[in-house]
């Protein structure tokens, strides 16, 4: 059975690119998000570790941490790191996991046996500094993820987590949210001072809070 939205991510130890790391410690009070890659040396992967890297300071505004598996030792990421610097213009920073046992994949349930019994799918988890999961993207390995749908998920799960919103289709920061069924209409005014609209009873929305 894989992971649910709210489990507690597993731990795990695990040398990486950036030396061994104990993965609950190494997230410490930060939002987390680990991710996974077929292997070393894949295009799609080159240009997603490419991309992560460039985003070093949207994910540090947002205290979230990335780290990244990859079913082959460090030395060999290390070696396509190199690449990776090259070609995407970036300098990698952060730890990409040796995981040539496959235990983090397994852990994580990252091979789909049914796509390939070897190579891991490209599974995001988000983790919440409670070290609970709060989110999952899953891509076929020929997809490469959209870091703008990342950065707005990390976005709307810190909104709602320190307001009693949720976010609508499309939603992108700065836009109305929607207020939480749990918020009772006397309530709202005082939890929600920048003004709303009851649309339906249970469809009420407000400038976001932040």
């Amino acid at each position: 059975m894989g992971l649910k939205i709210g489990d507690t991510a597993p731990n795990f130890q695990a040398d990486t690119t950036e030396g061994k790391i104990d993965f609950h410690e190494w997230l410490g009070d930060s939002w987390g998000i680990l991710y996974s890659h077929p292997a070393d040396f894949t295009p799609v992967c080159t240009t997603e570790i490419g991309r992560t890297a460039q985003l070093k300071d949207e994910f540090a505004k947002r205290n979230t941490k990335v780290a990244v598996v990859s079913v082959d030792d460090v030395k060999s990421h290390n070696e396509w790191k190199k690449d990776v610097n090259e070609t995407q213009n970036t300098s990698v920073e952060f730890p990409i996991i040796g995981d040539e046992d496959k235990k983090v994949a397994n852990l994580y349930d990252m091979i789909h046996e049914n796509a390939s019994e070897t190579a891991t799918v490209r599974s995001v988890f988000f983790i919440g500094p409670d070290k609970k999961i709060k989110a999952t993207i899953v891509y076929p390995a020929s997809t490469g993820r959209n870091f703008a749908e990342i950065l707005r998920v990390i976005d709307s799960l810190q909104l709602s987590a320190k307001y009693p919103v949720a976010t609508p289709a499309d939603w992108t920061p700065g836009n109305d949210v929607i207020i939480g069924l749990g918020v009772k209409d006397e309530e709202i005014e005082e939890k929600f001072p920048k003004g709303h609209k009851i649309i339906k009873p249970y469809l009420r929305t407000t400038p976001q809070p932040e």
